[in-house]
């Protein structure tokens, strides 16, 4: 890590530094982070404990937030810090994300185009749809007595209510899946291109059809509505709600779980405690929201600014990884160990923070519990397929690609 962190960062050729003190300099790659294998969260991590805000080459120069206490403030603050871009490093030609990539008051209009589809009495019909699929995934797997859990669950599970909610064939669920992983988790430039190319015409002719002829899904719902002004989207701006709609919807969740699940077959003492205790699973939901922060959320700095010693210059790209946030003992008290009483677990930011908070957040928490309600239901004990360890893969979202679990099948 020292290797890869060094402060002598200008010499790594990636992008051009400025003239800046050389402690705020690093050489850090959030796609890379640490040596292949390892922890890529643990390893972003690392930063904690630098100057609050530093520079990385990378990508063509960006600011990173290494200081947890300051991450919600550039979250919250549009004015200074524009939600535009909020991908660092992502190829060019990708649809701009909607609402995530629009600030108030723009954004405040196209987030009530969805909420419809987020109020209680449409999450609980979400929410029911999981438990539903949850469980036929888990007794489908539970009598094999191991699974590759990446594949055989983490994935389809949220990714089938995405295609309910849009009302698309389940078939698409796979050609989905590849596709918005392969978009968001590689780090071969070249290769995230040509998916992003595949799912931008798909997306385009799921808008086309669905302006010329409505459904009763969410995609149909937000084109055909009018907002406050009396304008109705766009097709660009339908085309950028679909992209988030299917890429926000399945990585997040799916990613976590795995994390979760990689916790778990390591740890049968605090997997036992939400077997007995299944009333602890939601405040443990958050506090693994918190440890395994799996978003690299970026911002644009609107005008020149000194901020906590940087000197930021308009136009900048500045970065708030989630595992910063949740890392940060200045935050979160010993904040490496999974703590089911933490009293403020819900504090990290790994769905956001301020107006950009996650639209499907409560959709998003209620997945990840159904998940440990139901799979614990039924496969209690579990444990690590030593003769196939575990993927670990960098990326804009740092992840597990493949997790094989066992257990002794009844």
């Amino acid at each position: 890590m020292e290797n890869m962190m060094s402060e002598n960062a200008v010499s790594s050729g990636q992008g051009v530094a400025r003239d800046l003190p050389p402690d705020i300099v690093v050489e850090y790659d959030f796609m890379r982070p640490g040596p292949p294998g390892s922890d890529p969260i643990v390893e972003t991590g690392r930063l904690i404990g630098r100057p609050p805000v530093v520079w990385t080459p990378h990508y063509g120069g960006h600011w990173v937030v290494t200081d947890g206490r300051i991450i919600p403030e550039v979250l919250a603050d549009y004015e200074r810090f524009s939600s535009r871009e909020v991908f660092i490093g992502m190829p060019p030609g990708r649809p701009r994300g909607v609402p995530l990539e629009y600030d108030p008051p723009e954004h405040t209009q196209l987030r009530k185009l969805l909420q419809p589809a987020f109020t209680p009495k449409a999450i609980k019909r979400w929410a029911d749809e999981a438990r539903v699929l949850g469980v036929e995934l888990v007794e489908n797997i539970a009598p094999r007595g191991h699974c590759e859990f990446v594949a055989d669950f983490a994935k389809h599970l949220p990714m089938i209510i995405v295609l309910r909610m849009l009302d698309l064939p389940l078939e698409h669920r796979e050609k989905l899946i590849y596709w918005v992983s392969t978009g968001i988790r590689s780090v071969d430039q070249e290769e995230r291109a040509a998916v992003r190319e595949k799912m931008n015409a798909y997306i385009e002719d799921l808008v086309d059809r669905r302006t010329a002829a409505p459904g009763d899904d969410v995609l149909s719902k937000a084109i055909h509505t009018e907002m406050d002004d009396g304008s109705r989207l766009t097709r660009e701006l339908a085309i950028g709600l679909a992209s988030g709609l299917i890429g926000g919807g399945l990585d997040t969740v799916a990613t976590t779980m795995t994390w979760i699940a990689w916790y778990l077959a390591q740890n049968p003492e605090q997997r036992k405690t939400l077997v007995d205790e299944p009333q602890r699973i939601p405040l443990a939901t958050a506090e693994f929201l918190r440890r395994f922060g799996v978003s690299n959320i970026g911002r644009i700095v609107v005008k020149d600014m000194e901020f906590y010693g940087a000197p930021l210059k308009a136009g900048d790209a500045i970065l708030m990884p989630s595992a910063v946030r949740g890392l940060d003992e200045r935050v979160f008290d010993d904040p490496l160990t999974v703590n089911f009483d933490r009293r403020n677990a819900h504090d990290h930011t790994t769905l956001s923070h301020g107006p950009h908070r996650c639209i499907g957040i409560v959709l998003a928490q209620q997945e990840l519990r159904i998940f440990l309600e139901e799979w614990l239901a039924r496969i209690p004990d579990f444990e690590l397929d030593e003769s196939d360890p575990p993927v670990m893969a960098p990326g804009i979202v740092p992840s597990i690609d493949r997790l094989s679990l066992k257990w002794r099948a009844s």
